[in-house]
């Protein structure tokens, strides 16, 4: 065991490096987090997450239990499968919930649309002193005893026993410890919007696509996602049940006998309201469409909101009106322009007191929405090394060396799974688009196959990490 507290910087206050903070600080284990943006709220960025068995299991091993629970209560959920539609809506094959899931009965195990705004108040809670913002990571140096000192843009340092790069796709620490790994184009660029899910818009909207997640294929070429977040609504439900937030705790629904009070208790602990909470939860579709770059005019990438979204609406021409009508609705402030990038795999490194997590390690194209789950799971398993390490199981070579090799196997898988099912989303071939779709109608009249098939998407490896 350490003479001392065992000293981890993580440079990048996302979601993986603020996971790995919570995960770690139980355990005495004293952990600084470097965040290069001024305020907490600029790192908010971006649509929902859509959290799925891998990365809830994850998180709710890094975090709390009043913070779990806070969790629960104010995430939406993402709908009861995942639906695969022509252009037309007409469908091809539903994978229910129980597929995506493994049938998991306890909400760790469970699946979730997630507010970005509200998982970072959440991962960011009881954090004080912890996160410096405004610390912009220039590089590091390993000092002879094996410690590590990272140096920021303001001139102050900070030294400790590992260096955790958890600081994004364009991770500067990665640049530094492994300057051969590279990000590539994977040629595919998407436009993607919201659009605010009220009673008007449910009114005309179908069901599946306010109320799940669904994948639109047309014969060949492009591709469109669709994903509803409720959070808003789910939250506001449970609260006016008052302390009927029992299903939090427990492992059923609500009673009405539950310990909600005793929640918002916990919370204000933790410098939060459940309340509070809810009320910035906003609900809404995203849409992206997807297509290859070269089949975008010139000049889209100076386009402005209302410019792409009238855009996608010319490439969507002939599809379902739903769909055209979800386009033509959208929020032009939300609009977004999204080139697809992913790293390349990158085989074994000898083991030091650096190490990489999330996006700067295992970047990936947002297909299948991957990338999220994937940091939690990391933060989660190198909190695990870590701690036992701590309490005095092994060197610190095998602690960081046994999270790289585990993490190394289902990251770089995650990126090849993303990679390949972005080129299919946007294959030019009618055949591959026709063969897909067959295979997809055998799945939705054979549910042995269908769970073959993707069942192990979102629940592959979940359990048995420590």
């Amino acid at each position: 065991m350490p003479a001392e507290p065992l000293d981890v910087l993580v440079v990048g206050g996302g979601i993986g490096g603020l996971a790995l903070a919570q995960a770690l600080l139980p355990s005495g284990v004293n952990v600084q987090v470097y965040e290069r943006a001024r305020e907490a709220a600029d790192w908010v960025q971006g649509y929902r997450i859509h959290m799925n068995q891998i990365g809830s299991r994850a998180l709710h091993r890094c975090l709390p239990r009043p913070l779990w629970e806070a969790f629960l209560a104010t995430s939406g959920h993402p709908g009861p499968g995942f639906g695969f539609h022509t252009h037309r809506l007409r469908e091809l094959v539903f994978v229910e919930e129980s597929v995506m899931t493994g049938g998991a009965a306890d909400p760790s195990g469970g699946q979730y649309a997630v507010s970005r705004t509200t998982l970072r108040r959440l991962l960011l809670a009881g954090l004080e002193g912890v996160v410096h913002h405004g610390k912009t990571f220039q590089r590091y140096e390993t000092r002879p005893d094996g410690r590590v000192t990272a140096f920021f843009a303001d001139g102050t340092s900070a030294t400790g026993d590992v260096l955790v790069g958890a600081d994004g796709a364009d991770s500067r620490v990665r640049g530094q410890y492994l300057p051969g790994a590279r990000r590539v184009d994977t040629g595919a660029l998407a436009i993607g919007a919201r659009l605010p899910l009220d009673d008007r818009v449910r009114g005309w909207l179908p069901r599946n696509l306010a109320d799940g997640l669904n994948l639109i294929l047309p014969p060949s070429g492009s591709a469109m996602f669709t994903a509803a977040f409720n959070g808003r609504r789910r939250a506001e439900s449970l609260l006016a049940q008052g302390s009927g937030l029992g299903f939090v705790r427990g492992a059923g629904p609500a009673t009405g006998e539950g310990d909600g009070a005793g929640l918002e208790t916990d919370l204000a602990g933790f410098g939060l309201d459940l309340r509070a909470l809810a009320d910035d939860l906003q609900d809404y579709v995203l849409w992206a469409f997807v297509a290859p770059r070269g089949i975008y005019p010139a000049g889209t990438a100076d386009l402005d909101g209302g410019g792409l979204r009238d855009l996608a609406g010319t490439m969507t021409s002939g599809w379902h009106p739903a769909l055209r009508r979800l386009v033509a609705e959208a929020d032009p402030a939300s609009v977004r322009l999204m080139p697809f990038k992913t790293s390349v795999p990158v085989g074994r490194w000898p083991t030091t007191t650096v190490t990489l997590l999330g996006d700067a390690i295992h970047n990936m194209t947002p297909a299948m929405g991957f990338g999220a789950n994937t940091a939690l799971r990391d933060a989660a398993l190198l909190a695990s090394r870590l701690v036992a390490f701590q309490r005095g199981r092994g060197t610190l070579a095998e602690a960081v060396g046994g999270y790289e090799a585990r993490m190394r196997e289902y990251g770089f898988g995650a990126v090849r799974t993303s990679a390949r099912f972005t080129n299919f989303m946007i294959s030019r071939s009618p055949l591959v688009r026709h063969g897909a779709k067959t295979w997809f109608r055998l799945c939705d009249a054979l549910p042995p196959v269908r769970r073959m098939s993707f069942g192990h998407l979102w629940t592959d490896g979940a359990t048995g990490e420590g």
